[in-house]
């Protein structure tokens, strides 16, 4: 994120990052700070891109400078236009802005090849003509050290002309690699002589049929911050091993700036998986509907289930910055949303699992309108107007025909509230002819309502409802979490997928009010959860409703009973 002031006071959390940036500052090391956030355009961001994003932006934000977006499209095989556009869609919608600061990791493919020379010129690197499968056999061990290549020491020119010559398209992919001449026998295996560049006929989203070998991410990694003139490189701890690389490539070629690399543990999360070759697959195998399905983890998908900036922003704020690698409770996440949507959702009824109930001592044809709150915690909202009529539908399990003693919703001959509006009391049940209740007719108290001369009389039981006459009705999807194991990463995840991660109810029962719903509109059903017009499927007049979050994590208490 772009800022205008490099004396800004710092605003964000404290951790061991900040700490260093702030110190930097403070010893006048740098006068300007500069991160960036560098995804491979090759699949949708996810939660744990969230953490990273949050951080780099956000560390930039507070101290006046300046966040990079920056692609990382070393390998033409996996991206593509479509996930380019979709991640900068989601740094967006996450409320960020990188400024002028858009870059193509392939827009320094030239000076990269230009390090590259540079490497071979001084005998930094060589092109290896072994395979793929010769190159694991002379790397070595962790407890055994590598071999050196027979081609380690050919001289500089032939290297050079070799180099030329992959860049000229003269040799098939696999044939030949440009290598770092470093050490076969070091202990940290990214050190053994690591690939440089490899040959690659592919076409390039951004630079066509121009190059057909591509520099590693490695290569291109440190290089690019170099280039940029970022400060401190953010990256998650499996890149830790890759430090002592990234400076040894810096230290040995003419680098225009020298970015310091930090890492930090990554989002493990729950019952979530965030390895894209899972995602993929999951997708793929159509375990899901697309990468923007409600139930995956990644950013489209959680904001069309109904997740909002703000609170993911919150959740990445809550679970902070450290070197440890842990694993996150959803409840977490989850309660971050319940606490943004809380503050902001309109409220509204809805009936998922409808029950007929006649009123039978309310006039036939009669109807009439209660003047409710779209907010019961923020008159700014304004008001809602809620028709009522002599036939409403509650939510079946809101009538037990024998009830426990702590019951407090309706059974035959107890009283409740229908909720804004009278006090009924089920005076008969009615059954089809398989013994299942198919209609309560009940009675009601006229002076019950607001405003009557009984609008205090208590009782325990509070129902929401929905005027049958009025009801708009409309598809309603509950969603749950996909995996039903905390950990399901690893080859068998399939096994843990969850059954009921997808509800689909055809014909829900709605406030009438919400007929006017838009895409990404936020709502609270009153008494079942927090649910959002879906941003692709809802058509004006007809929304299709997406249940982002219950009420209460009930999750824990029903995997307990499931198990018996």
């Amino acid at each position: 994120m772009s800022a205008s002031s490099s004396d800004r006071e710092p605003t964000g959390p404290v951790n061991f990052i900040r700490q260093i940036v702030d110190a930097d500052l403070a010893s006048g090391k740098h006068q300007r700070i500069v991160t960036r956030f560098p995804p491979e355009p090759n699949g949708y961001l996810h939660i744990g891109h969230a953490k990273s994003i949050c951080l780099n932006f956000g560390i930039a934000r507070d101290h006046g400078g300046q966040c990079n977006l920056r692609f990382d499209d070393t390998n033409p095989l996996k991206e593509d236009l479509e996930f380019i556009e979709s991640i900068k869609a989601d740094v967006r919608w996450l409320g960020f802005d990188w400024g002028e600061g858009l870059y193509h990791a392939s827009g320094y493919f030239d000076q990269l090849y230009a390090w590259a020379v540079e490497l071979v010129e001084t005998g930094k690197a060589y092109v290896d003509s072994l395979s793929a499968e010769q190159m694991r056999e002379y790397r070595g061990t962790l407890t055994e050290p590598g071999r050196n290549s027979p081609h380690r020491e050919r001289p500089a020119s032939e290297n050079l002309d070799l180099l030329e010559r992959m860049r000229a398209g003269e040799f098939p992919d696999g044939s030949h690699v440009l290598r770092a001449r470093i050490d076969m026998a070091h202990p940290n295996m990214n050190l053994r002589d690591p690939v440089l560049y490899r040959i690659r006929r592919a076409s390039h989203p951004m630079t066509g049929d121009r190059w057909c070998i591509y520099p590693t991410y490695d290569f291109a990694h440190g290089q690019s911050d170099a280039i940029e003139g970022v400060t401190h490189s953010l990256c998650t701890l499996e890149f830790e091993d890759h430090r002592p690389l990234y400076d040894w490539l810096l230290e040995n070629i003419t680098a225009p700036s020298r970015p310091r690399q930090i890492e930090f543990s990554r989002l493990n999360l729950d019952y979530m998986v965030m390895s894209k070759r899972i995602l993929s697959a999951l997708v793929t195998e159509q375990h899901v509907a697309g990468w923007d399905d409600p139930r995956m983890p990644t950013l489209v998908g959680m904001r069309r289930r109904g997740f909002t900036p703000a609170s993911i922003r919150d959740f990445c704020e809550r679970i902070g910055v450290t070197k440890q690698d842990n694993r996150i409770e959803m409840s977490l996440l989850e309660n971050s949303i319940r606490e943004d949507l809380d503050r902001h959702a309109p409220r509204a009824m809805a009936v998922l699992d409808p029950l007929k109930v006649v009123i039978t001592s309310y006039p036939e044809g009669q109807t009439e309108t209660f003047d409710t709150p779209v907010h019961p915690k923020d008159e700014t909202m304004g008001r809602r107007q809620v028709p009522f009529s002599r036939v409403v539908y509650i939510e079946r399990d809101d009538f037990l025909e024998d009830p426990p003693k702590k019951f407090f919703r309706l059974g035959p001959g107890r009283e409740v509230r229908l909720r804004y509006a009278y006090i009924i009391r089920c005076d008969e049940v009615i059954h089809d002819d398989s013994g299942r209740v198919v209609e309560l007719r009940c009675s009601h108290d006229p002076e019950s309502r607001s405003g009557g001369a009984n609008a205090d009389r208590k009782v325990k039981g509070i129902l929401h409802w929905v005027s049958a006459e009025h009801a708009l009705r409309a598809e309603v999807r509950l969603y749950d979490r996909l995996f039903r194991v905390p950990d399901p990463s690893g080859s068998n995840f399939r096994e843990h997928l969850n059954p009921g991660s997808i509800q689909v109810i055809g014909e829900a029962l709605l406030e009438p009010g919400l007929r006017e719903a838009s895409a990404e509109d936020r709502f609270q059903f009153e008494r079942l959860g927090y649910f959002c017009a879906d941003r692709l499927d809802s058509r004006p007049g007809q929304p299709v409703f997406n249940r982002t979050v219950t009420l209460r994590d009930t999750w824990a208490k029903l995997e307990k009973a499931r198990k018996g």
